[in-house]
């Protein structure tokens, strides 16, 4: 598929999980509830200002961090208006939300602390693009914290990228390709960003910290 049909699918998918993105009926989505606590201890290690969230659905990682910290500036990026949409009903103070690819943040250079990126990033057709991105945007010395899928086994892996994803897209879902310890490392390298770290959480969770040095 293309890049726009993948985008295509993936908008379409969450257009119909907005409005029960974060209730007891997400289905499938409810998984995304165990990044949470993860990606709140990452960020009590080091002080930020300005954060934003790639793939932010309807924000409901936004609502922790507003209510933990609110005198922090956020942002919060989605490519299906509907769920910006639904975050927007939230009105919370200091947190801007928008429209947008996250593989092309149309925000200025150096302008957060800390992106995060909470399993979105598997929808992503053109993952260079993203990394290239995130460069951009962070501030020297900012990081981005990644959650998202993996299994260790590159065979896995393989089955889950060839055989698994065609099948998901046939259900009408926008799923691109899971990642390694190596590919995201790949990504760093060419996006001029030092991987930090990187581990298997749980059953098929990557735990990734992603540094811009300059």
């Amino acid at each position: 598929m293309t890049a726009k049909e993948y985008k295509d699918l993936s908008v379409k998918e969450f257009t119909k999980a907005a409005e029960i993105y974060e209730s007891d009926n997400a289905g499938v989505y409810n998984m995304c509830k165990k990044d949470y606590p993860d990606v709140l201890a990452e960020l009590e290690k080091e002080p930020f200002t300005d954060l934003l969230d790639c793939g932010c659905g309807t924000g409901p990682m936004l609502t922790l961090l507003h209510r933990k910290y609110p005198d922090k500036h956020y942002t919060g990026i989605d490519l299906t208006p509907k769920m910006i949409e639904v975050a927007k009903r939230k009105n919370m103070k200091g947190v801007e939300l928008v429209v947008g690819d996250c593989e092309n943040l149309p925000f200025a250079e150096d302008s957060f602390d800390v992106v995060i990126c909470c399993e979105s990033f598997h929808h992503y057709p053109n993952p260079q693009d993203f990394f290239s991105s995130v460069y951009r945007v962070l501030r020297p010395g900012g990081r981005l914290i990644l959650r998202d899928m993996t299994m260790n086994s590159a065979a896995v892996r393989w089955f889950c990228n060839h055989i698994e994803m065609p099948l998901i897209h046939l259900a009408g879902k926008g799923d691109v390709r899971i990642y390694g310890r190596e590919d995201i490392r790949k990504l760093c390298d060419n996006a001029g960003l030092h991987m930090e770290s990187f581990d298997k959480r749980g059953f098929c969770r990557l735990h990734c910290v992603v540094r811009k040095i300059r």
